[in-house]
């Protein structure tokens, strides 16, 4: 066997993961990195204005605080570089091998262990799998006709082209999400006209950015329990957001006016303002915070078109009303792959059932980790343990811990593999749907949560604090040991 364990991904999950498993004293673990260097989204994700949309002092690890982060709302090189700080900490880079990707993963059930295939042709026999290749890793563009045909530079927000310069041009943003409402602010100063296409407008409340002062990081520095309380305030400040998202949407109405007083404060036209203003309720589809994007909005050189796209020409975009737009470059903010993101791999299990054909129907995993018929096979961040209230890095850890609690307990039983029984994720995976249910994300939006059959297989729907609860200890009569 070449290692006791292969992880795919080297960012938030992937790290987290391999200092788990070095800080156990499990140490025969590869880490296989399909870009030539550790971050994931923050590594690939480098437009104009990225930066995260969570408090700094919680977007980090529990156990690697950063005392001098320099915003309230880190920036991208920010965040990339505390990745990359913690892999030199915990020594990790000599576990990496960067510019490698998976390319397809059988299970062998005569010797329990995993065959992975490799971009650089290669094949890794690994007794465990830990994929943590990240929701937001594989870029989505939309089917418009016409979309290979443009003349001009185009690209995805995540595959930003740094060599074209957007002063003095003639630009089109498809897309109103979460990268956009970053991007448009930061280019719309400097291109000739900015042509912002809208399919449907996102609820924006104010982000109340602001730099933190040295006076604070040198507080944060010399007296480390003063950094613990603030991560403490600010994840029970979002903790408490989940009674209306997931228990009584009708709390959210506040959040709902403060959103409208947002909007009225920073678009006084109002007719613009009807356009960018929500038909669903706040919560249903990923809540934004931005201070500088309404404002953007009325700029004179920035349209807002709500007319949907026909299709797009060489020079151009043509709406459904038979009006040509004439664009010299062409930036899609069209999100991501989120709930079909692992079925894009080959990864067969027992029988050689595909992942992909196991999840035709709806993808669900047992607190998002393990999945049946796919023997010691573990995800970091899988289905239904995606947040909209609080930081992911939380459900990382509390989901790395599940993990190597899982591998020791393989480890003490003597058996070839650990396979989640039916039953239980068929009990675990029902009680999550009905939950879901009745919170806000089925309230009638279309969001890039739910999957093509309409099903939320995204979202965690209740507290990040009990799910911590709930992974705390690996319980071996869940699984059936093989």
């Amino acid at each position: 066997m070449d290692f006791e364990v292969t992880l795919v991904g080297a960012g938030f999950s992937g790290i987290a993961m391999a200092i788990a498993l070095k800080q156990a004293g499990i140490c025969s673990f590869v880490l296989l990195e399909k870009g030539d260097d550790v971050g994931g989204t923050w590594h690939e994700n480098q437009y104009p204005g990225c930066a995260c949309d969570v408090p700094s002092h919680l977007y980090s690890f529990s156990f690697a605080p950063n005392p001098n982060w320099s915003r309230m709302y880190s920036p991208q090189p920010e965040i990339w570089d505390y990745v990359r700080r913690v892999t030199e900490q915990f020594q990790l880079r000599k576990h990496i091998r960067f510019n490698t990707a998976m390319v397809a993963a059988r299970f062998e059930e005569s010797s329990g262990t995993w065959l992975i295939e490799t971009s650089d042709g290669a094949t890794i026999r690994s007794r465990v799998l830990i994929c943590g290749m990240g929701a937001l890793s594989r870029p989505s563009l939309p089917t418009i006709p016409g979309i290979e045909t443009f003349k001009g530079p185009s690209f995805h927000s995540q595959q930003w082209n740094h060599h074209v310069d957007l002063a003095g041009k003639n630009v089109a943003v498809i897309g109103t999400g979460a990268s956009a409402i970053q991007i448009v602010p930061k280019i719309a100063q400097k291109v000739k006209s900015l042509q912002l296409f809208q399919r449907t407008p996102p609820w924006i409340i104010p982000r109340l950015d602001r730099a933190i002062s040295k006076v604070e990081q040198h507080l944060f520095r010399w007296l480390p329990f003063t950094q613990r309380l603030n991560r403490w305030w600010i994840y029970w400040k979002l903790e408490i957001r989940v009674l209306g998202f997931t228990f009584k949407p009708a709390l959210l109405l506040a959040s709902e006016k403060l959103a409208q007083r947002h909007l009225a404060r920073q678009i006084a036209d109002k007719a613009l303002r009807k356009r960018v203003t929500p038909d669903y309720r706040l919560g249903c589809k990923r809540v934004l915070l931005s201070d500088d994007y309404y404002p953007a909005l009325t700029r004179p050189n920035v349209d807002l078109v709500t007319d949907p796209i026909r299709a797009i020409t060489p020079t151009g975009v043509v709406t459904e009303n038979g009006v040509e737009r004439d664009v010299d470059v062409l930036i899609f903010a069209t999100g991501f792959h989120v709930t079909d993101n692992f079925l894009s791999y080959s990864i067969r299990g027992k029988d050689g059932v595909e992942l992909s054909d196991a999840w035709r129907d709806k993808a669900e995993a047992y607190f998002g980790v393990t999945t049946t018929g796919f023997p010691n096979l573990f995800l970091l961040v899988g289905p239904n343990s995606g947040l909209g209230h609080n930081s992911i890095i939380f459900m990382i850890e509390a989901q790395a811990n599940y993990i190597l609690s899982a591998i020791q307990a393989l480890r003490r039983s003597g058996v070839k593999s650990l396979n989640v029984r039916a039953d239980v994720l068929r009990t675990f995976n029902d009680g999550i749907q009905a939950s879901l249910r009745k919170a806000i994300w089925g309230s009638g939006c279309r969001s890039w949560y739910l999957d093509h059959n309409g099903r939320n297989t995204t979202i965690w729907p209740g507290y990040t604090w009990k799910f911590r609860q709930l992974t705390r200890r690996f319980n071996s009569a869940d699984y059936e040991m093989e």
